[in-house]
């Protein structure tokens, strides 16, 4: 059984809810059906079934519990919640509460599904949250910091990306999956942050993709051998990194700073890093900024042919995920796969 359809039957196995926000996007009402037929996870799909039905015609829903916010008997207690959730908070802008009521934080949950959908977790109606289809990760993740918050002890919220080998394997990855972080949230994280984005991410590799996680803190320079002190210091803030993240986690099989080749080819993890026991051996990469991040999985997907299932979110008291924009239906299904078993 290949990656992806093992993921899936152990997230049919979870019997998982989640929700989905996004009903007045097509390839989401494809993606709830399909999941649903499937018995992947129940689903909680936000929108008109009038609308979504026009918008995929012939679509099957049966099975699918289609929300609309409109006319959800549930909205109250939603509001109810946002309102404790954000009492005391105040709009930057305009210096006034950013709630004056219950019926104020009513109005604008009719008017933002995304946030809507956090509550509907946040109250526990369901188990996961997948939005981002058609919404900015600004604006699918702001609903989990201001009301999923999260988990206890986790101060950086982060991601990866599962990225499975294409059919015929890949030398260098004999498990066939890699994982790549931070590649969607964090721009510029600093040395604690990386520290957490590894753990986190390394969690992620034991808990949904099944391998025992060797992760390579990665640079252009390996073991010193390249170094911008006198510039943007990203080579001394990976060393650190590195530092902090084996004194938080002494257990855990993590090395750098490397540069790529010498994370993931023994020949050159040997020639650079003698005596590392990680280095040519990684199958979790975490990258010094998103922008190495977003650029590598990138290429891996379009030009290795890599499959890239994520971002998956970390760090949330609940489980919470961000669709790319570009994503397609199979993408939406895997993504709603993971979050079950993140659950």
């Amino acid at each position: 059984m290949d990656f992806v359809k093992d993921l899936r039957a152990k997230a049919k196995a979870a019997g998982k809810t989640i929700v989905l926000c996004e009903g007045e996007d097509k390839r989401v009402v494809e993606a709830a059906s399909v999941i649903v037929k499937e018995g992947i996870a129940k689903i909680i799909l936000l929108g008109k079934k009038e609308d979504c039905e026009k918008l995929v015609p012939g679509v099957d829903l049966s099975g699918v519990k289609v929300v609309d916010p409109t006319t959800d008997s549930n909205a109250d207690k939603y509001a109810e919640l946002l309102f404790k959730a954000r009492e005391g908070k105040v709009n930057k802008k305009t210096g006034a509460p950013e709630y004056a009521d219950v019926a104020a934080a009513k109005t604008a949950i009719l008017k933002d599904y995304t946030m809507y959908g956090a509550l509907i977790l946040k109250a526990g109606d369901a188990d996961g949250f997948v939005s981002g289809a058609c919404h900015s990760t600004a604006n699918t993740l702001r609903p989990g910091l201001q009301v999923i918050k999260t988990a206890p002890g986790i101060k950086t919220v982060s991601s990866c990306f599962l990225m499975v080998a294409p059919e015929g394997g890949n030398k260098y990855v004999p498990e066939g999956i890699a994982l790549f972080g931070d590649c969607a949230i964090n721009i510029e994280p600093g040395a604690e942050e990386l520290a957490d984005i590894a753990i986190a991410t390394a969690e992620t590799a034991k808990k949904i993709a099944g391998i025992e996680p060797r992760v390579a803190m990665l640079s252009f320079s390996t073991k010193g051998s390249g170094n911008d002190d006198k510039f943007f210091k990203s080579v001394p803030k990976m060393v650190e990194a590195t530092k902090i993240a084996k004194e938080k986690a002494p257990d855990l099989s993590l090395d750098g700073e490397f540069q790529f080749d010498a994370a993931i080819a023994p020949e050159v993890g040997e020639l650079k890093a003698p005596g590392s026991t990680v280095a040519g051996h990684a199958n979790t990469f975490i990258f010094p900024n998103i922008n190495a991040g977003n650029i590598g999985y990138k290429i891996a997907a379009r030009m290795g042919g890599w499959k890239a299932i994520g971002p998956v979110c970390q760090g949330f008291a609940k489980p919470l995920n961000d669709l790319s924009r570009g994503c397609n239906v199979d993408e939406i299904v895997d993504t709603v796969a993971v979050t079950a078993l993140q659950a």
